[in-house]
């Protein structure tokens, strides 16, 4: 089984794939505009890091109404109403201009991320009903090349576009882009099986917590999954722009230009490391994470080597992170996968939000490289906390 072949037995991961490239690279593509706008607004390290957190803070609110949500609704129109709700709050990134309403940037952001938030569950649910083993485990890697390669380049575009002609600019293209999505997606004829439970949300909510309860391995493989959160360097880099970088290139394209350098690897890495990985031999995988966290928390001094060493961090990152989802997901029953799967990214995006106000407390305290290295024992930590738990897989 290779990618093409996935493709031509399955043309629902084919046509999900071209919604997830259009819609991913949207997204991506105004993060540059919004961290540059809040840098134009004088911002701190700490404002920076909160509006951060505000991509991921939805996922761990909404988790357990979303998961009851994806087991009870029809797919395809949830779905497009979530991408209709991505659309509108694009939208309404225009309306902000000055400092004095990033608490209303914050609210459009939160908004925006819980749609894409429940999106993503539910297509990741949609999945697991309809792939087993390994074409599932090769569905996530290309779920992430596409997210790695749409990241690097929206990220790097943006950059450009938001350095050339403005942040507003950038927020029109990404509104026009989030428009083709949508009509791209309406456009799928798909039919899943309906499902049939009948229970009420209340009850979805709690069953979902005992099945996760009473399933030891399930538990361990969402703590497992979450090390990946430990990545989310978003704040840090645009912090390094800031306060490091911006004296040898401006700063939408230093955070663009770093973001494109790591996305590329992150979306070549699957293509080198994932016929290598097994669950035998995964804390091998956590260990080349951090030590390489670690070696890029040493160069950071210097920009364009620093993006060298920030390539051989995004190598191992989707691997893991798609390989730790596959094993979830197989684990899983197909009853309570939605609420597993949002209960999941819950836990994951936790691990991101305190990652990143981590970064923004430790900011104050000490210096980047500092941080970055703290990151890097955090993969260690993992990869001892994975030899433990190997028993149970």
């Amino acid at each position: 089984m290779n990618y093409r072949k996935l493709f031509s037995e399955h043309k629902i991961i084919r046509d999900l794939s071209l919604v997830q490239f259009i819609a991913y690279f949207g997204a991506w593509f105004s993060n540059v505009a919004i961290y540059t706008m809040l840098v134009n607004f004088g911002s701190s390290e700490m404002a920076i890091s909160i509006v951060t957190a505000m991509h991921f803070l939805p996922a761990i609110l909404i988790a357990p109404f979303s998961g009851a949500i994806i087991d009870r609704v029809k797919i395809k129109p949830l779905m497009t109403f979530l991408i209709f709700i991505e659309l509108i709050m694009t939208i309404s990134f225009l309306t902000i201009d000055d400092k004095s309403e990033i608490w209303l940037l914050m609210i459009f952001i939160f908004i925006r991320m819980s749609a894409a938030s429940m999106f993503f569950s539910t297509e990741m649910s949609l999945l697991s009903k309809l792939l087993k083993g390994k074409p599932l485990q090769m569905a996530n890697e290309i779920h992430s090349i596409i997210w790695s390669f749409t990241y690097a380049a929206g990220m790097g575009l943006s950059g450009f576009i938001v350095n050339w002609y403005g942040v507003k600019i950038a927020f029109i293209i990404d509104a026009i882009i989030f428009t083709i999505a949508l009509i791209v997606f309406i456009r799928i004829d798909f039919v899943v099986k309906a499902s049939e439970t009948t229970d009420n949300f209340i009850k979805l909510i709690k069953n979902g917590f005992i099945y996760i309860k009473n399933n030891k391995i399930v538990l361990h493989l969402i703590f497992l999954h979450s090390s990946v959160g430990l990545t989310s360097f978003d704040a840090l880099i645009t912090i390094l722009a800031k306060n490091e970088y911006k004296y040898i290139i401006s700063v939408p394209l230093a955070i663009g230009l770093s973001n494109a350098v790591r996305a590329v690897a992150l979306m070549f890495g699957p293509v080198i490391l994932s016929k290598y990985v097994t669950k035998e031999n995964l804390h091998y995988l956590l260990v080349l994470q951090g030590l390489s966290i670690i070696l890029w928390g040493f160069m950071q001094n210097n920009f364009y080597i620093s993006l060298i060493a920030l390539f051989i961090v995004g190598l191992s990152t989707t691997t893991l992170w798609s390989f730790t989802y596959a094993l979830l997901q197989d684990y899983c029953d197909e009853k309570y996968i939605g609420r597993v799967i949002s209960y999941n990214d819950m836990f994951f995006m936790l691990s991101c939000v305190l990652t990143t106000l981590f970064i923004g407390l430790m900011a104050s305290l000490t210096s980047v490289d500092i941080i970055t290295i703290l990151l890097g024992l955090g993969f260690l930590a993992f990869a001892f906390y994975y030899t433990r738990i190997l028993k149970w897989i």
